[in-house]
């Protein structure tokens, strides 16, 4: 089968790899239907985290079930499912909490599983499941009907960008009458907007400097576009809040400088949710939490808690975050897409194999 290979900075290809087997009896084989470029895989391809050896890349993915192992019960075969980013058991204390994404066995799309067997990246033809029974998401359609909807783009942003801009907005306690500001104009960023109007927020603020960015923003439902940055922020906030600032700030960037604008924009008292991917030396400064009174909350997004959530949202069609996809790719062409998105000549890159 074909499927993406990072082998260094900037080298990602598109080659044959084995197709996949179950290998245990918690396993599935899915067929992937689409895929997508993150935000998080530029930090490799850029050589941002080093690439020690080639390995499959990619962790978002819609698809059809096409084989079980013996202990899966919760999908069928033929069933049209979402696969979070990060596989889970669903029953540890983590899990049980709601947060599979720490699972005392979370396993990763390109690593290895607990029994020591390699597992695929998303972006490719066909993917071993591991934790199958928790972690496949049937969404209750067919292929057929999913595609005639056009919800493809929509659901697959459930795997990854949604559900991690939501839980930005769940950590930073977002809710009604908050103002909030959204730091990053990524597909993360973006999607926390649209996750801040979700929670019931009276007013949103994406700090964004790219028009195309912000045009997305304001359909999600930003109130104000900030393209100010650093010092310049707090002051551009203030402008727009007869002198006051922020309720609460989503940081979707993970970067030092990202984390410290959502800091300085956030009134005394105030809460940050972050989930930006840590790169690029973020930092919190303890001393002006604790003057400022600021609470900070958030970290890996468990995707397949906030799936949940959303799945009504999208199929009733009161909210479109596959909208953040603005350019599609076929898999064979995947060094395009890759391109595409650190050049910011696209938001976001959909994957079809």
């Amino acid at each position: 089968m074909l499927a993406a290979v990072i082998h260094g900075a900037r080298d990602v290809r598109a080659q044959e790899r084995p197709d996949p087997r179950l290998l245990t009896p918690h396993d599935a084989v899915v067929r992937v239907v689409a895929a997508c470029v993150c935000g998080s895989d530029l930090w490799p391809y850029r050589g941002v985290t080093p690439t020690a050896a080639p390995h499959p890349i990619g962790h978002e993915l819609v698809g059809v079930v096409e084989e079980l192992g013996d202990q899966v019960t919760s999908a069928r075969v033929g069933d049209f499912v979402i696969v979070p980013f990060s596989l889970s058991c669903g029953r540890c204390q983590a899990c049980r909490a709601g947060f599979p994404a720490v699972c005392d066995l979370v396993t990763f799309f390109g690593s290895t599983d607990r029994d020591g067997h390699p597992v695929d990246g998303a972006q490719g033809e066909r993917v071993r499941i591991p934790l199958a029974q928790h972690s496949l998401f049937p969404v209750g359609l067919s292929e057929a009907e999913v595609e005639r909807r056009g919800l493809v783009p929509h659901l697959l942003t459930l795997a990854d960008v949604m559900s991690t801009g939501l839980h930005a907005a769940t950590a930073a306690q977002v809710g009604p009458g908050d103002v909030v500001a959204v730091v990053g104009d990524g597909a993360v960023g973006l999607c926390g907007v649209l996750a801040a109007k979700l929670l019931g927020a009276d007013r949103v603020i994406a700090m964004s400097r790219h028009a195309d960015r912000a045009a997305i923003a304001r359909r999600f439902g930003a109130d104000d576009v900030v393209p100010e940055r650093g010092d310049d922020a707090p002051a551009a906030i203030r402008a727009l809040l007869d002198g006051g600032l922020v309720d609460a700030a989503l940081e979707c960037v993970g970067t030092q400088q990202s984390m410290a604008q959502a800091l300085a924009v956030v009134r005394g008292g105030g809460r940050v949710g972050f989930v930006g991917v840590p790169n690029g030396g973020p930092e919190l400064p303890v001393r002006t939490l604790f003057s400022r009174n600021l609470t900070v909350g958030g970290g890996m997004a468990s995707a397949r808690r906030y799936m949940e959530d959303l799945l009504p949202d999208v199929l009733s069609g009161e909210i479109t975050p596959g909208d953040v996809f603005d350019l599609e790719a076929p898999l064979s062409d995947i060094a395009h897409a890759y391109a595409a998105m650190d050049a910011r000549e696209a938001t976001k890159v959909l994957v079809r194999p």
